[in-house]
């Protein structure tokens, strides 16, 4: 076909009858193509002869085949054709580069062929320069199909089949109530009647499916004794679910990841979904759409689902089988009493075997992060699994990389992005790459269509909303982030540490488990010294030498502040605190110190009987300071699931790589329940590795919020490389090695990040923005400097970073020292917000982060998930 004119609207075509035998179309073009008469060849598009639209680069689908002399020639396959100025780049179906060149022409013409070094390659028609940034020209087209052609106004999807849906069929939906035909074609006398009356005022009522002739569609309504419990964003979120398992979204599928930040109630809407499918179905006459619910959870969280079923169902409407070494497989696959068994993953892999004959309706994956990857022995044995519907709840769907986000979408939505290795190269590594501080202006703008692409593709089954929506029900909650100045023997030790030669061959070492050790003594070392007295056996004999020193020197900047901060925290308030660590040798470290100020505590650790568990947090939350003051918890094995509304205070002591290990554990008081202003606390020792793991989280917590919260900016959240790499650096003279990076040029009085940015004239000057000294431009090579890449202002490198923090204050604790008599007034002069903090910051604490969680309307959550 030949192209004779270009619009914004349209695109006139011509097409070529051997063309057209030769392929089918790659995808569908959602372009307008009208037919004319066939003109002679000529250029369809040019980037030097249109001067109605601005041109950057042409686009278009085409064939090709390895250059041979075979008389009777086949094309090798389909392909997409990108010309760039003199770059010209040609792809397979797949996304996969087959090769690139340079060209002397500008514009390319249907129906052409020409050669690309030992390619062939014939020209077939236009795509649009939105279709290819997102990638939707790679996917699989019946998606794309499926997807472009789903009616919002309607919530009526199209049916798709083949290899790679998920499922068979779309649900089949039943007529509507004026249709009283029954299935043998007679008139249906009865009006069908729903469960619970529709029409109350606080019904919640799910959305109908499409009707189909020879059923009867009758109002699903969710039980009003648990709609009496839902608050505004849980009946989205029951409604979410129910749409998603039920076939009724834009993608043809039946599972759904409902990825809430913690506190937000996911096991409420979990069970009112249950409860709602094991009880009605939307076509009459038939039975409801569940008869055997699994659900699979951490082993820790088992108790808690039971207490759930009962605390919102009561104890007489269903009967919940707990898969435990005393129960017996056979009462729930072969009996009728229990339709939800509750399972977990240790346990699952066992009995998978035994569950392979059982249909179950519906699978639900608690902490569903768990499922790291297909190969995973529980994603494996989920999989095996007889169900098409399925829900995974997790409060961190991105921990650490795409990778992880990809098999949950791949668990629920099998074949949607066909198979990772297409993920990764069509969306993960264009995404990963635009957020580099060094990456250019193509792969940032490549990045950018992607990351959309992805969140809108994923919007239809991800279900995401923040804990910011409970503070209209929740008292508000403080975060801070105290940085601790180490000690003069915490510093020493550091630097005999990483000056041993042990370490320094451990550090060169390509085996990674030495690079661990490494990084495991050196956090021990921030959090306190006398760890390592523990440390005298045979793997960790590269201690031996800083022991003695330890021993001298036991204490840490992080115990130092603790200690001033319980003491005041005991005298001044009747609050109560949560001391969180990974560690089993440091909660023992706190244990004595809490001992030692003669403070009763409480402790949850690995060791803890499960049986114990919930009575010790239930006797937590029930006693007064007196009895039990502290909660010792470790953040690995009560750091999720758990509700400690009795503390009002929680100390996060030391930091773990994977953000959402924090996450869940400092989430543990600011829940349902609680009555009193919570303040959490990050504790890090200033200028060492504690700052370069916060770091971290923060590059992986801000390619999680672009995807997941949208949040604008996030992309640029990022540091380089060799800020990541640096973890064996200790830097002893610095106030705050973060705020170093972020290059902030604030006064450290309080002043937030985004005040300043939006105090900041929009309008200025461009010309001045480029007058720099030389010696703060970023050097790039020469190569970089032809490929496009430019370089970057430190300052305006600065500026991207500071996004990151945007929301939190910045307080130097030297120019905010309250006066002795407002400090023993108790009077907050410094804007930190918080008494107990001032009157401990001493000249341990070297700088302070802040922020304070902002109330939310929970009527303004946006329902574009629903829809």
């Amino acid at each position: 076909m030949v192209i004779s004119s270009v619009t914004k609207t349209s695109i006139n075509v011509v097409a070529s009858p051997t063309a057209a035998k030769k392929f089918k179309p790659l995808t569908v073009n959602k372009t307008k193509v009208n037919l004319q008469q066939p003109p002679t060849k000529s250029t369809f598009i040019s980037s030097s002869s249109i001067n109605s639209i601005e041109v950057s680069a042409i686009y278009c689908t085409a064939l090709w085949r390895k250059v041979t002399t075979r008389k009777h020639k086949t094309w090798d396959g389909d392909g997409v054709l990108t010309l760039l100025g003199n770059d010209c780049t040609l792809q397979d179906a797949n996304g996969k580069n087959i090769t690139k060149t340079k060209t002397s022409f500008s514009s390319l013409s249907a129906g052409e062929t020409f050669k690309m070094g030992s390619y062939e390659v014939e020209v077939d028609s236009p795509i649009t320069k939105e279709d290819y940034m997102s990638g939707r020209v790679f996917m699989n087209s019946e998606v794309v199909q499926h997807y472009s052609n789903y009616n919002v106004a309607t919530d009526k999807p199209a049916t798709i089949s083949g290899k790679h849906s998920s499922v068979s069929t779309v649900f089949k939906s039943p007529l509507t109530n004026q249709d009283n035909v029954s299935l043998s074609g007679k008139q249906h006398l009865n009006t069908p009647t729903p469960r619970h009356n529709p029409n109350s005022p606080q019904a919640l009522v799910m959305p109908k499916p499409e009707a189909r002739h020879g059923e009867q569609i009758v109002d699903v309504v969710v039980d009003p004794h648990v709609t009496q419990f839902l608050r505004p964003h849980q009946r989205l979120g029951v409604t979410f679910l129910y749409k998603c398992v039920m076939g009724m979204t834009e993608i043809a599928g039946t599972g759904a990841i409902l990825a809430d930040e913690m506190g937000l109630g996911k096991t409420l809407m979990t069970i009112s979904l249950i409860w709602t499918l094991l009880k009605q179905n939307p076509v009459y006459g038939q039975q409801s759409v569940a008869k055997k619910v699994l659900v699979v959870c951490p082993v820790t969280l088992i108790n808690n689902w039971k207490r759930e079923f009962k605390k919102w169902l009561g104890p007489l409407r269903l009967s919940v089988f707990v898969a435990n070494q005393k129960a017996q497989l056979k009462d729930f696959t072969k009996g009728k009493v229990y339709p939800v068994m509750i399972i977990g993953y240790e346990k699952l892999r066992l009995v998978q075997e035994e569950l392979k004959d059982v249909k179950f309706d519906l699978v639900i994956c608690d902490e569903a992060h768990r499922i790291k990857s297909a190969t995973n022995k529980s994603a494996q044995a989920l999989r095996s699994m007889q169900t098409n519907r399925r829900i995974l709840l997790t409060g961190t769907p991105i921990q650490n990389d795409l990778s992880e986000f990809f098999a949950m979408i791949d668990f629920v939505m099998p074949g949607l992005f066909e198979s990772y290795n297409r993920f990764k190269r069509e969306f993960e590594l264009p995404i990963v790459r635009s957020r580099q501080p060094e990456a250019r202006k193509k792969d940032v703008e490549l990045g950018k269509a992607r990351s959309e692409e992805l969140s809108k593709l994923t919007g239809a089954f991800v279900l995401r909303r923040t804990a910011d929506i409970l503070s209209k029900y929740l008292p508000p909650k403080n975060e801070f982030v105290v940085f601790c100045k180490p000690t003069r023997g915490q510093l020493d030790i550091c630097q005999q540490l990483l000056n041993s030669a042990v370490m320094k061959s451990m550090i060169k070492s390509d085996d990674m488990s030495n690079h661990l050790r490494a990084i495991t003594a050196l956090k021990k070392i921030c959090n306190s010294p006398q760890i390592l007295r523990n440390q005298k056996d045979a793997e960790n004999s590269f201690l031996d030498d800083v022991i003695l020193t330890a021993s001298n020197d036991p204490t840490s900047g992080k115990l130092q502040f603790l200690e001033r901060f319980l003491e005041h925290l005991s005298i001044t308030t009747d609050e109560k605190i949560v001391l969180v660590s990974s560690y089993t040798q440091t909660l023992d470290v706190l244990q004595d110190l809490l001992r030692r100020l003669g403070l009763s505590f409480l402790r949850l650790d690995g060791s803890t009987a499960m049986k114990k568990r919930q009575d010790l947090v239930d006797s937590f939350n029930r006693q007064g300071k007196e009895e039990s003051f502290a909660f010792l918890l470790s953040a690995k094995s009560g750091g999720a699931g758990i509700n400690l509304i009795g503390a009002s205070r929680l100390v996060l002591f030391d930091t773990d790589w994977n953000p959402s290990v924090d996450l869940q554990a400092m989430a543990r008081i600011h829940r349902d329940g609680q009555s009193k202003p919570v303040y959490i606390y990050r504790l890090l020792t200033t200028g060492c590795i504690d700052e370069k793991i916060y770091q971290r989280q923060l590059t992986k917590q801000g390619l999680a919020d672009s995807l997941m919260d949208g949040k604008i900016g996030a992309a640029e959240n990022s540091f380089t490389m060799d800020e990541l790499r640096d973890l064996f650096t200790v830097h002893p003279h610095t106030i705050c090695h973060t705020h170093d990076l972020l290059e902030c040029m604030c006064t450290g009085k309080g002043e937030t990040l985004r005040m300043r940015a939006e105090s900041k004239d929009e309008n200025e000057n461009e010309e001045e923005e480029e007058e720099i000294e030389i010696d703060t431009v970023r050097w790039i090579s020469a190569k970089n400097f032809m490929a496009g890449q430019k370089s970057q202002p430190t300052r305006l490198q600065a500026k991207s970073r500071l996004k990151a923090l945007l929301d939190f204050s910045h307080i130097d604790p030297k120019t905010m020292l309250a006066t002795n008599e407002e400090m023993r007034e108790g009077i907050d002069s410094t804007n930190i917000g918080d008494i107990i903090l001032q009157q401990s910051l001493g000249s341990v604490v070297s700088y302070v982060f802040r922020r304070i969680v902002q109330c939310t309307e929970v009527d303004k959550i946006a329902e574009h998930a629903l829809h």
